[in-house]
């Protein structure tokens, strides 16, 4: 709260006095000054500006001192008090404590201490704020996160929907409905590269219930766009872009995506929304289309693979088969952990204990297992890993790949914050012991790395797209420290483990260099806690 922002009330009917305290304080401070003759003009004067503090005399025409902290009480109104009395009237400024007020001073008084009076209560104001402050950007945060998490789940549930169909015709309607569905458009439509021709093969119009099949060559400039460049396209109302300026007539807002298997195009997804007034698409709304464009990539492919292989015999069935496992595995799985939210945009240093997971063996077992079956695995892993890690009040920061990276001691302050990681740790384990036991295949487990250190705090992002992480050396060194660890291992550093007081079984295995730090990171196994 800066000075300049600050109300002060001055409610007092001694003219000469409030001259005083608006000239020679109040001013040359730089607060802002209201004054009231008594307490009934007082409280008009509350209900029009909201002062940040009231200066209070008692004896006063209309309605006295006393009146009027009865008033603000009755009304609910919580703004902190500084009554003006005379010398020896200390026995009614402590009855008036019991009515909200906060501080007294005593005519005559200074400047300074009426100043310093002053800055007592504001700091109460400021740290009121900043809790409030603090609380909203805190359950913004957790509406994000929330609607990140749905989000993923509908494309996960989606892309083991489409990923499972091998009908062409029932795959393509399918990919149509969904992406009206996830983005919340009227209208969407599936185009298929076939040769040199772009054909349109399935669409769902606003009047639609359900999307229909049809094939048609397509002169559609926005597919023909995304085909031949490979990129996505967003075009919004009025947006002056050189795909609106060369077909003025476009729908009200148009999002389309290429279907892509590496770098060669196999076809184009498009929604629009053709009635005025309907909202255009946003960056979110082309990153949930990207994702499901994928997934619609390698789902098209699956069932032209599926295709071949029912047709093609011995050497050509086999040769068929690699594509198709080269290409299930690695698209699902990176599409499903893909997260838009990169952008950086500042936070506070301070120390946490990072924790990184990494699920180990899962690349060789998603070469061989079917795309639904590794993303349904590695779901139920990060699953496990999350709920561990909310139940010890952590904050989960992103998933990598197939490791997952976690903090605390932020956003709120955790004094055992090096205890709750380390047991996370080491919860993580048993339940991934216990949960996946009895699995068939071979069997995946976490190595962790855990480590206490300082790193950057914060929001990060553009406004809409805002997320909160960690950056810095603390998640870097646990990241590290974990690439070390065995399957089912913990390991910590000699900083979290001075932390843990003595509150920990460890076994210690020497030093390790990291990159970016001139002293080596003592390293231990973590066994058990105390």
């Amino acid at each position: 709260m800066t000075v300049d922002a600050v109300k002060v009330l001055v409610v007092d009917d001694g003219r000469e006095n409030c001259e005083f305290v608006v000239q020679y304080v109040l001013k040359p401070a730089g607060y802002l000054p209201l004054v009231a003759f008594d307490g009934l003009q007082g409280l008009e004067l509350v209900h029009q500006h909201q002062p940040d503090v009231i200066l209070l005399d008692l004896q006063m025409p209309r309605m006295n001192g006393l009146e009027f902290l009865d008033a603000l009480q009755r009304e609910g109104l919580d703004i902190p008090v500084i009554l003006m009395t005379f010398f020896g009237s200390e026995e009614i400024a402590i009855e008036v404590y019991r009515k909200g007020v906060r501080d007294y001073v005593k005519k005559p008084y200074t400047v300074d201490e009426m100043l310093n009076a002053l800055d007592r209560c504001l700091g109460e104001v400021r740290l009121r704020r900043e809790k409030d402050a603090l609380t909203r950007r805190l359950l913004r945060a957790n509406a994000n996160l929330s609607r990140r998490i749905r989000e993923l789940n509908a494309l996960y549930q989606i892309g083991r929907s489409v990923t499972a169909l091998v009908s062409m015709d029932e795959l393509m309607l399918r990919i149509v409905d969904a992406a009206t569905q996830v983005i919340g458009a009227e209208e969407g439509t599936l185009f298929l590269a076939e040769g040199d021709q772009l054909l349109c093969r399935a669409t769902k119009g606003s009047a639609d219930l359900q999307a229909r099949l049809v094939c048609s060559a397509s002169a559609d400039p926005v597919a023909w766009r995304v085909a031949r460049s490979g990129e996505p396209l967003l075009a919004a109302p009025d947006e002056r872009t050189p795909v609106r300026e060369a077909q003025p007539d476009l729908p009200v807002a148009v999002a389309a995506v290429p279907l892509k298997i590496g770098s060669r195009v196999v076809g184009v997804l498009s929604v629009q929304n053709t009635q005025a007034g309907t909202r255009p698409f946003g960056q979110q709304d082309g990153a949930m289309l990207a994702a499901l464009g994928d997934y619609a990539a390698i789902a098209i492919e699956n069932a032209r693979i599926y295709t071949a292989l029912e047709e093609a015999t011995g050497r050509e069935k086999q040769l068929v088969r690699g594509v198709f496992e080269r290409y299930a595995a690695a698209g699902v799985v990176d599409r499903m952990l893909q997260n838009p939210n990169a952008l950086q945009h500042g936070g506070t240093r301070q120390v946490i204990s990072a924790l990184v997971a990494d699920v180990r063996g899962f690349g060789a077992y998603s070469q061989d297992a079917a795309p639904e079956a590794a993303v349904q695995r590695l779901n139920a892993y990060f699953g496990a890993a999350v709920e561990v890690i909310f139940s010890r009040e952590g904050t989960l920061d992103k998933f990598l790949g197939d490791a997952v990276v976690a903090f605390f001691n932020a956003p709120e302050a955790q004094p055992d914050h090096a205890y709750r990681a380390a047991e996370a740790a080491l919860a993580l384990q048993q339940r991934v012991a216990q949960q996946f036991a009895d699995e068939n295949g071979p069997g995946l487990a976490f190595g962790i790395g855990v480590h206490m250190g300082e790193a950057l705090v914060g929001y990060f992002g553009t406004a809409a797209t805002r997320t909160y992480t960690a950056i810095g050396e603390a998640t870097a060194v646990a990241d590290q420290i974990q690439a070390h660890a065995a399957p089912g291992e913990v390991l910590i550093s000699g900083e979290l483990y001075a932390a843990l007081q003595g509150r920990a079984e460890v076994e210690a295995l020497g030093t390790l260099e990291v990159k970016g730090r001139a002293e080596p990171v003592q390293v231990l196994r973590l066994l058990a806690l105390s």
